[in-house]
């Protein structure tokens, strides 16, 4: 147990999130919650919610923390993640500035590969662009795509694209898997074939992003990449907005070379009303919110407070820095 009495602030729980978690509790004995509704509107702001803290819980990304801010926080001890992905964080500068930072990583990944099996599904059977019809009074006879027999391509096999290729073989489709480091004692473990990337894009009728943002995977799909898929085929992003050329898929899918796409991610969120992903026909989008169930909800909340009482009881755990 700690003996100082240490100040934990949740900044910004925008969307909520973690507030009236009962987990939030276990942080009683070691010291003072301080706990804000909404997003800080400028870095004035930001700073000074978080000013003498020792850590900081964030919930989906909704405060960015890179250098300037950490360096403003000499008190900061740690930043717990209530969520997977670390892209809203400046790993060097927290490492330099001695500020550990925990995730989660795989803790949600059969919740998140859910609703990516549903986006897939939703795309396939074109059931936005079906109900709009309807809703408009049109009754609009467009084909289907019938997912059984054909082929997945998952680009990452991490925790969440383990989980779809289980799903997906459950649902008799076969699956290409590419990854930035493939084994065969990995391909052996998932049961699929790893194949070159340009190889997975012209073989498969459905393509799913797995992988992380990072400067390697920056616009990993562009206007080559998408030419390179089968016409008629879908795609499916609930990874990260940035690992895709948007413009490039806009053109893809008005084209129609690409069937139809499924997106919980974008390269701007929140999307604005005037976006042109908007105005695409065939598309199903869904607000970055993939593991934001109940369950899942649950799962980060609790997560985030046992990452932070293990750090605080020198067992640090899941530390990204």
């Amino acid at each position: 147990m700690v003996e100082e009495r240490l100040k934990f602030v949740v900044p910004g729980d925008d969307p909520p999130q973690i507030q009236g978690s009962p987990h939030l509790d276990r942080l009683k004995p070691y010291g003072d919650l301080d706990l804000y509704l909404d997003r800080p509107q400028s870095m004035a702001e930001q700073l000074k919610r978080v000013e003498g803290a020792h850590v900081i819980l964030n919930t989906r990304g909704a405060v960015k923390w890179f250098a300037p801010a950490l360096q403003a926080l000499p008190d900061l001890r740690l930043i717990a993640t209530c969520s997977i992905g670390v892209d809203s964080y400046d790993i060097e500068a927290a490492r330099a500035c001695g500020v550990a930072i925990t995730n989660q990583p795989g803790r949600t990944a059969a919740v998140v590969a859910e609703h990516i099996i549903g986006l897939m599904f939703a795309t396939a059977k074109r059931t936005a662009f079906q109900t709009g019809e309807l809703k408009a009074g049109r009754w609009t006879l467009k084909q289907n795509v019938t997912l059984s027999g054909k082929t997945l391509g998952v680009v990452g096999t991490g925790n969440v694209g383990r989980e779809v290729v289980r799903v997906a073989k459950l649902l008799g489709m076969r699956c290409l898997a590419w990854t930035f480091n493939p084994s065969p004692q990995r391909a052996q473990d998932l049961g699929v074939e790893f194949v070159e990337f340009d190889e997975l894009l012209r073989e498969s009728d459905v393509v799913s992003l797995h992988v992380r943002l990072s400067d390697e995977s920056q616009n990993l799909m562009g206007a080559r990449e998408f030419e390179l898929m089968k016409p008629g085929a879908l795609f499916i992003n609930a990874g990260r907005g940035g690992l895709v050329d948007t413009p490039a898929l806009i053109d893809a899918l008005h084209s129609e070379h690409l069937a139809g796409a499924g997106l919980d991610v974008f390269d701007q969120e929140p999307l604005p009303p005037d976006h042109p992903i908007l105005a695409c026909e065939q598309v199903v989008l869904t607000p970055h919110l993939a593991d934001q169930t109940p369950e899942g909800i649950e799962l980060l909340n609790e997560g985030a407070v046992s990452n932070t009482i293990a750090f605080l009881e020198g067992r640090p755990q899941n530390i990204v820095t």
